[in-house]
């Protein structure tokens, strides 16, 4: 009987993520051996094919490790590690080994060696760097699941907005703090096949006294006035732009008109799938796919301020934020560590380990000039599918959005790992 209660609530569940009408379900006592409390609503897919930046929502995605793609390499295929200045990249390698002592126990230890070895060394130039890693780790060639080299590598970055801690006339645009409402589970308290699965919902009650399952409230909902989440404001916003580009990157960094500066990070995401607004722009035939980038769509929603309110709302993936401390030296990445502006790439912690130090070659945007830096893992993204793709952080504000919105290019990555480091498969 227990485990037919599970498939019938497994069922429900499933259900719940491909009803397309969003008919409410009605959510039916837990089986005694299962640990799920709550019930919730749509699977969060990650989007295909957008055109923008990457959405924010998938940095608290959990995965299974496969580095089965990693080919072992030698040191003399880097290509250009000699030509860079490595000692940029020291400061952000140190950020993660501050976490990296918190890995798996099969990996802890050597990531503690290699981590060990580098608090040791004080400002070390390139060939006391170049020293280090070769001694303290291996080298392996990132490769695709069709065993190609090279692979997209495209740019982000930490926008910079103007807000204010109370809602005005000048600043009516608010950042969300996550609602009490949701209800996030992970599908395998349920069933342990679905493990890295989850949705998120919450419960309403019926007049039956029970309780019914339903989708949480999309963007269009949350956005009416007056909202839902009214009460809940973080900080009020003048740009509902730089807003929904806020919501694409992830984190950002506002000027207060007290001349104080907050940054705001990635909470929680609303559950319902990212829809590109570029794609949506390319197929009404607003835009070319040339014209696509993060400044083309920027451009063409000032120059359509009637028609954007309903553009926006065709995306209705929602991103909550949360205030992060005061004084960090960057935005925090999904290792848990500040990131550094051209040290950090975002990568598919599925096939590179996040934390690791990488080598990338690739070229500047829209560029043929090259780009080959030593980088570090730092950080995740919902377009960032793959054994050859990472996103590079350009940093904060104006110039590196335009750095970032311009880049995708082709490149090649080689992942460091230290010497005895345990590869999954």
């Amino acid at each position: 009987m227990k485990r037919l209660l599970i498939f019938v609530l497994l069922g429900m569940l499933i259900a719940s993520c491909t009803n397309r009408n969003n008919k409410p379900i009605v959510a039916k006592p837990n089986p005694p051996n299962c640990n799920c409390t709550e019930v919730q609503a749509p699977v969060q897919l990650p989007p295909t094919g957008q055109v923008e930046p990457k959405p924010a929502e998938i940095k608290d995605a959990k995965i299974a490790p496969d580095y089965s793609l990693l080919k072992p390499a030698k040191w003399e295929d880097i290509d250009g590690l000699m030509q860079d200045d490595l000692s940029a990249a020291w400061d952000a390698w140190l950020q993660s080994c501050s976490t990296l002592s918190n890995q798996s126990a099969k990996n802890k230890p050597q990531w503690q060696t290699a981590c060990s070895v580098a608090k040791t060394l004080t400002k070390p130039n390139s060939a006391t760097i170049i020293a280090y890693l070769t001694t303290q780790f291996d080298v392996y060639s990132a490769t695709s699941a069709e065993g190609e080299n090279t692979g997209l590598i495209t740019g982000y970055y930490e926008p910079l907005l103007q807000g204010s801690r109370k809602q005005s006339e000048q600043y009516p645009y608010p950042l969300y703090a996550q609602p009490k409402d949701i209800i996030t589970v992970e599908l395998a308290d349920i069933y342990p096949e679905l493990k890295f699965k989850r949705i998120r919902g919450k419960l309403v009650d019926t007049k039956q006294g029970t309780k019914k399952l339903v989708p949480y409230i999309t963007r269009a909902e949350i956005e009416t006035s007056p909202s839902p989440l009214a009460g809940t404001e973080i900080v009020w916003i003048n740009d509902i732009i730089d807003v929904f580009f806020l919501h694409i990157q992830g984190s950002g960094l506002v000027n207060l008109d007290n001349s104080q500066q907050l940054h705001v990070g990635y909470a929680d995401q609303n559950g319902h799938a990212y829809n590109s607004i570029g794609r949506l722009l390319i197929e009404r035939g607003d835009l070319t796919p040339d014209q696509a980038s993060m400044q083309g769509i920027k451009n063409w929603a000032r120059n359509n301020l009637s028609q954007l309110r309903d553009l926006l709302n065709s995306n209705p993936s929602y991103v909550f934020f949360r205030e992060l401390p005061a004084g960090l030296p960057g935005p925090l990445g999904a290792l848990g560590v500040p990131i550094t502006a051209e040290r950090s790439v975002a990568i598919d912690p599925k096939y590179i380990p996040l934390g690791a130090p990488l080598f990338l070659s690739t070229t500047q945007p829209n560029s043929a000039t090259p780009l080959k830096r030593l980088m570090v893992a730092q950080d995740t993204g919902g377009a960032i599918k793959g054994g050859v793709r990472a996103d590079f952080f350009w940093g904060t504000g104006e110039a590196a959005g335009k750095q970032a919105g311009a880049m995708k290019q082709q490149g090649k990555i080689w992942v460091l790992l230290p010497k005895g480091f345990v590869l999954p498969k």
